[in-house]
């Protein structure tokens, strides 16, 4: 089976698919076929189809259908259990773990699974993201937004995961925003007291370009032979 992160992010609008889009086109350079899948995504087009899904098809090198890509398309760019309520659906942590392992017994070496927002985020009354990574038991991919405030929220998110039995693979420095006051110390703090690999500090590129991206990041970090 290929080997497979869950990708969180300390908030949301903290750039997961970008970075998911530069973490795929690094694989790809490195001679590895990938997939990837957004489980849930809250905010689409009039025919469905969400923006940060699109942009995952076009970054990786397995031809799947939008709908394996991206399983549980709501309408609404609100929280995704109130999406799901105000649409008359039920979401659940098994059906979408199921739908993520179609995905991850493809052809492919690389493959990642996209969060919403961050790591409690809930799918229902009673679970949450995190209860879909855990019933996969992956690796998870941290992605800090570089803004002020992000140092707690990096490590309450770290020790969310830890405490949840799961691994901190790794994590990226994303700066989405304007670039922060003292980025470096910040980046220094983070490096020293987040228990993972740091896979590389990406700026905030304007117009976004994943292959320019990827040359920010290091995947041997994340141990994939």
């Amino acid at each position: 089976m290929s080997k497979t992160w869950f990708v969180t992010g300390t908030d949301t609008g903290v750039g997961k698919t970008a970075v998911c889009c530069a973490l795929l086109e690094a694989a790809a350079a490195a001679g590895l076929a990938t997939a990837a899948v957004k489980p849930v995504a809250a905010g689409c087009d009039d025919r469905g189809r969400n923006e940060d899904a699109l942009q995952l098809m076009a970054c990786m090198s397995a031809q799947l259908d939008y709908e394996q890509v991206n399983p549980v398309a709501l309408k609404a760019a609100i929280a995704p259990h109130i999406a799901a309520r105000e649409e008359g659906r039920r979401l659940s942590v098994s059906r979408l773990a199921g739908l993520c392992r179609g995905v991850m017994s493809t052809a492919s070496d690389f493959v990642l699974i996209e969060g919403a927002g961050g790591w409690r985020v809930p799918v229902g009354s009673r679970e949450t993201l995190a209860d879909l990574a855990r019933e996969l038991q992956v690796g998870v991919i941290l992605v800090v937004g570089m803004r002020l405030g992000c140092i707690n929220h990096a490590l309450l998110t770290a020790e969310a995961i830890q405490r949840d039995g799961l691994q901190l693979a790794g994590w990226v420095a994303n700066q989405s925003d304007s670039r922060m006051a003292n980025h470096q110390e910040n980046l220094d703090t983070l490096r020293n007291l987040l228990p993972a690999p740091l896979l590389g500090d990406v700026p905030r590129l304007s117009p976004f370009d994943p292959v320019e991206a990827s040359s920010y990041l290091d995947i041997k970090g994340l141990q994939i032979e």
